[in-house]
């Protein structure tokens, strides 16, 4: 999902202000559907609260619902409040160490950053225990949401796609390739959604929003073309040796292609 910087002067909620109290309120992130996301900096603490008009289809309390699970297992964002109003929703989640890996500093150092979110995602992987997980990122539910949603005009597609018809690019997803490894998925594994601390290690995951169990290539497809789209090309390939995993060209197209139909 395209993500951009917010000018410094987007009004800020009435909801976000009362939690912010007397907290500083910066805004940090917008999405394409209009959310907000907001850095509230205080004295001694440092909170991220999350903002989601109404009508906009962002579910901020399965994100919610998710980090509450995750939270006992990896370094996630521990939410501290969630709720709705006839505006729209909100979440406040605790600040976790670190800054976005396309930060300036680390958009100049795509090998330190590229090779920092290859870990995280497999210590994000090994980390979750899928027997447990209440959450599916499943193939045959995603298609089921492709379908419904009608995201078929290529013109709104990767270029990668662009070649394909929509009915191609149906037929292409009705057959995918045999799981290779289940996992705890993030579900947006993109580049901005793994934090690095200023040695370059990765310190936690955010934006978990659709965290569920599915084929670890769904995470790694999505990964590694976010490097693209950040850095520049040329950096896939360490990104999938800092994750400790061969080149998979299938099953990455394949969850590329799910990813660019799906709403």
């Amino acid at each position: 999902m395209t993500r951009w910087d917010p000018p410094a002067d987007v009004p800020v909620p009435p909801q976000i202000s009362a939690l912010a109290g007397d907290d500083m309120v910066r805004p940090v992130w917008c999405n394409e559907l209009g959310g907000l996301t907001f850095e509230l900096t205080g004295t001694d603490r440092r909170r991220f609260a999350k903002w989601a008009p109404a009508g906009s289809a962002l579910d901020l309390a399965a994100e919610a619902e998710r980090l509450r699970w995750a939270v006992a297992f990896t370094p996630v964002p521990q939410v501290l409040d969630a709720g709705s109003t006839e505006a729209g929703c909100w979440l406040l989640t605790a600040g976790l160490p670190g800054n976005s890996a396309v930060a300036a500093r680390w958009r100049a150092d795509p090998h330190t950053a590229s090779t920092a979110i290859g870990q995280g995602l497999r210590a994000l992987h090994e980390r979750l225990p899928v027997e447990s997980c209440p959450f599916s990122w499943d193939v045959q539910e995603r298609l089921t949401r492709v379908r419904a949603a009608g995201r078929h005009d290529p013109a709104r597609w990767n270029s990668d796609h662009a070649e394909l018809s929509p009915p191609e690019a149906l037929a292409r997803l009705a057959d995918p390739p045999a799981v290779d490894q289940l996992v705890v998925c993030h579900g947006d594994a993109c580049s901005p959604n793994t934090l690095l601390t200023d040695d370059g290690a990765w310190s936690g995951h955010v934006d978990l929003g659709a965290l569920g169990v599915a084929d670890r290539w769904a995470d790694l497809a999505v990964a590694t073309w976010s490097l693209d789209w950040n850095y520049g090309p040329g950096w896939q390939p360490t990104l999938l040796r800092a994750y400790g995993v061969e080149p998979d060209p299938d099953r990455t197209a394949y969850y590329r292609l799910l990813w660019d139909l799906s709403p």
